[in-house]
């Protein structure tokens, strides 16, 4: 029997427990994503300085709220960065991107001193990329070549229609890649022309992963 009725209720659970892991006042990285937004409805009690957005979308929330919102160029570094993933592994290795932020999320979490990552257990995996496609930021002249190449690596990449990243650019999301050395494949596809990132956070993996499971909140770090 679940402690929680519903994933949201989940969801929540997960957003409230990071909060003990979130600096008061200071600079705060925020994600993107239906778990995340339930932590931004709650970002107030710690009486930030101010925040730094992965997404158009995360900024209009937060400045909804009355918390500042600041270019990353007029921050030195993080004190935290604060997001979910659709898929984590016990390395805190994640794939993120299910809503197209990936590349401003990367880019983000760089320069903070820690990433705490919140999830229900749906997204604790054995390997990643199983169950969730790979995304990966394309610049749109690149698609067609860049999809060729991850063809080659033994992915079926498939163009998200309809979806243009914050960038101007597109996403491929790849099925059925195996990923084994989540490090070096994160390596090997953002080395392709045309590839803007890819969704495999490894080489920047979480620092801890809050994670809601059906007894209560689990603590996790990499093993």
């Amino acid at each position: 029997m679940s402690l929680y009725a519903t994933q949201d209720e989940k969801k929540q659970a997960a957003a409230k427990a990071a909060l003990k892991h979130l600096p008061k006042g200071g600079i705060l990285g925020v994600g993107t994503g239906s778990t995340v937004n339930f932590l931004i409805d709650l970002l107030p009690e710690l009486q930030l300085e101010a925040a730094v957005a992965s997404s158009n979308a995360t900024a209009e929330r937060l400045k909804k709220l009355g918390i500042e919102v600041v270019d990353m160029n007029s921050v030195g570094g993080l004190d935290a960065y604060v997001d979910g993933a659709d898929e984590i592994d016990r390395h805190m290795h994640m794939i993120k991107g299910g809503g197209a932020a990936l590349t401003r999320e990367k880019i983000v979490a760089s320069i903070a001193k820690k990433f705490v990552c919140i999830v229900d257990d749906s997204k604790w995996v054995d390997q990643l990329g199983r169950d969730f496609p790979l995304p990966i930021e394309v610049i749109p002249m690149a698609r067609s070549a860049v999809a060729r190449k991850i063809v080659a690596l033994g992915g079926d990449p498939a163009y998200r229609e309809g979806v243009v990243t914050d960038n101007g650019n597109v996403i491929l999301d790849v099925f059925n890649l195996n990923i084994l050395n989540a490090i070096d494949v994160e390596k090997t596809i953002n080395n392709i022309p045309g590839v803007v990132t890819n969704g495999i956070f490894a080489l920047n993996a979480a620092s801890i992963a809050i994670v809601a499971t059906d007894h209560g909140i689990e603590e996790r770090t990499a093993q």
